[in-house]
């Protein structure tokens, strides 16, 4: 029932329209209007996301992905090679996500024009998802009826259900030490880059266990090669499924700062944040029980996954929900090789079709 090549003229009138994170109104729009054109209505929350209701018979359920696409995105030009659509090599694809915008977009397509028995939808499409989950973590989840839902932002092979993802701590720090002229008086400074360095090196990074990440990503600070640098700033990150161990990663990169700036009498300003929480789900839990069925019905065997990254579903389930993330047909995200398979966004198309029509 699914239509290759309205789904492919949809994915590709999306990805076409960019919509970098915090500037997703255009594309809002273009997906606003193909839901008005099935007769939806469309509604925007103040932070730009967008929710339409189709109603139906059993159990709501929640259909979301994200609108808005990691650099760079202008001008993106799809290059089309049998089943696969790429980037030309000048910029992303877009995939992430629009390749879930697209197939949620196609199934609504289907049940409309079918006027098939289905379960209640609450479609919802995100903004600023790549920098923080900001569309997520701004919107009013007591609209939502739905407890449970499925997301179209994951990649992998097709069956990949993500069943697990960490929690995110995000570390801000700015060292202050003192400036002095390098070449005349060194020794009157304090050298807030060395701080830094002493800190960095010190810390547990990388692949800290199976369930453990850490990274410092940014380093900023100094003004001239001849000047004792007073000011640096860095950020950093610590993720685990563990919530102990995370507690320890974020205390042991903290620590570090602390006691190299004590041992230069230099200061440490540092700020912790927790991005997002943990979840984790097995084969009984509900919504992945549903997902599974409808992926062996398809004949798709289904494939619980971990990640170590974050999306949307964090946000929800921290809100007692039950979303999961699944495979929409995404490889290479976030380079300039992206690449959709239509062949996996239509498998995906018909997982969705299946599960919301509770087959």
């Amino acid at each position: 029932m699914i239509n290759r090549g309205r789904l492919l003229k949809t994915f590709l009138e999306l990805v076409a329209i960019p919509s970098p994170s915090g500037t997703e109104k255009a594309v809002a729009e273009a997906i606003a209007a193909k839901l008005q054109t099935l007769g939806l209505e469309v509604k925007r929350d103040l932070v730009g996301n967008i929710l339409t209701r189709l109603e139906g018979q059993g159990e709501p359920l929640l259909l979301t992905a994200h609108m808005d696409t990691v650099g760079p995105c202008e001008r993106v030009t799809p290059v089309v090679e049998g089943d696969t659509v790429r980037s030309d090599g000048s910029t992303i694809l877009g995939a992430d996500d629009k390749s879930g915008v697209a197939v949620i977009l196609e199934v609504l397509a289907v049940l409309k024009e079918r006027a098939l028995p289905h379960r209640p939808l609450e479609v919802l499409f995100t903004v600023e998802e790549e920098t923080g989950l900001g569309g997520a973590k701004g919107c009013d989840l007591s609209q939502l009826r739905a407890r449970m839902g499925i997301g179209l932002d994951a990649g992998g092979e097709p069956g990949t259900i993500v069943v697990s993802a960490p929690s995110h701590d995000e570390l801000w720090a700015q060292i202050h030490g003192r400036a002095a002229h390098a070449g005349v008086s060194p020794e009157q400074g304090i050298s807030a880059i060395q701080v830094a360095a002493e800190a960095i090196a010190a810390m547990p990074l990388g692949r800290i266990d199976e369930e453990t990440t850490a990274n410092i990503g940014t380093i900023c600070g100094g003004s001239a090669t001849n000047v004792v640098p007073e000011m640096v700033t860095l950020q950093g990150e610590a993720r685990s499924h563990n919530e102990l161990k995370l507690q320890a990663q974020t205390r042991a990169m903290v620590e570090a700062l602390e006691h190299s700036a004590a041992a230069h009498s230099a200061r440490a300003e540092i700020k912790v944040t927790r991005l997002y929480t943990a979840y984790t789900f097995d084969e009984n839990t509900p919504i992945v029980h549903l997902v599974s069925q409808a992926m062996r019905s398809m004949g798709v065997q289904p494939l619980l996954q971990p990640t170590g990254g974050g999306s949307d579903a964090n946000v929800f389930n921290a809100e007692g929900m039950s979303v999961v993330q699944i495979s929409a047909g995404m490889h290479a995200v976030h380079t300039s090789e992206e690449r959709a398979s239509l062949a996996e966004m239509l498998a995906t198309a018909q997982i969705i079709h299946s599960a919301v029509r509770g087959r």
